[in-house]
């Protein structure tokens, strides 16, 4: 994998934490000529350009990128929610934005899906329930050949119990396990994730989902059988 491109150089602590954290090969520059200058001979396989602080800076350089003879994708931008009305209009200068700060576990399933998108990313460990496939690496989703427009917590619910198909958790598992034990929000914040996943897999699918009653959820059935 080509390395990305990272901006500002040096890029916040955060940042360059999760990137090697999660095994990115990257590269920080400070503007769009150095951006050229360090290009790699096969090309940069994506761009990460931290907007916080700096959003005209970071905007500019995505403008240069963007009209290259190649324009640079994909371009995760990364921005404080004061600068979101920066991008009005501006939808061609970047494929995904995050609001800082943004856990570790966002940016990789943000970056991870657009790398996906294109082609760029690594093959990746599948969860699969009949025609449900979950890719545990771009946070995609796909059931019956589409792909399932999902939130990140609506992912992740999804994910942990088609991990575990059979079982039943009550809310207060699903909670702890899915949001963490620091989540303050009650067990409603599981019923209506699970409302919302039941109507994204459609009437056919929404039984995938099964509630027991006066105890909690369960997925499926311990083996599929097609």
């Amino acid at each position: 994998m080509e390395p990305l491109l990272c901006y500002p150089d040096p890029p916040p602590g955060a940042l360059a934490e999760t990137l090697d954290a999660r095994g990115y090969p990257w590269l920080a520059v400070a503007d769009a000529a150095t951006a050229q200058r360090l290009e790699p001979a096969d090309g940069w396989s994506g761009a990460v350009v931290w907007a916080v602080g700096d959003v005209d800076g970071a905007l500019a350089l995505c403008r240069a990128l963007r009209k290259r003879d190649a324009p640079l994708s994909p371009l995760l931008l990364v921005l404080s929610g004061d600068d979101l009305g920066a991008l009005e209009l501006r939808d061609d200068l970047f494929d995904d934005f995050a609001l800082a700060p943004a856990a570790a576990a966002e940016l990789d399933a943000r970056l991870s899906h657009l790398l996906w998108r294109t082609g760029r990313g690594k093959q990746h460990d599948v969860i699969t329930y009949g025609p449900l496939a979950l890719n545990l690496e771009t946070y995609q989703a796909v059931l019956d050949g589409r792909t399932l427009d999902l939130t990140f917590m609506e992912y992740e619910l999804l994910r942990f119990l088609a991990a575990h198909p059979g079982k039943v958790f009550t809310r207060e598992v699903l909670l702890s396990r899915v949001w963490g034990y620091e989540y303050f929000g009650g067990a409603r914040t599981v019923d209506v994730h699970v409302r919302r996943l039941r109507a994204k897999l459609g009437e056919e699918h929404a039984g995938l989902i099964e509630t027991v009653r006066s105890v909690g959820y369960r997925f499926g059935r311990a083996r599929w059988a097609p």
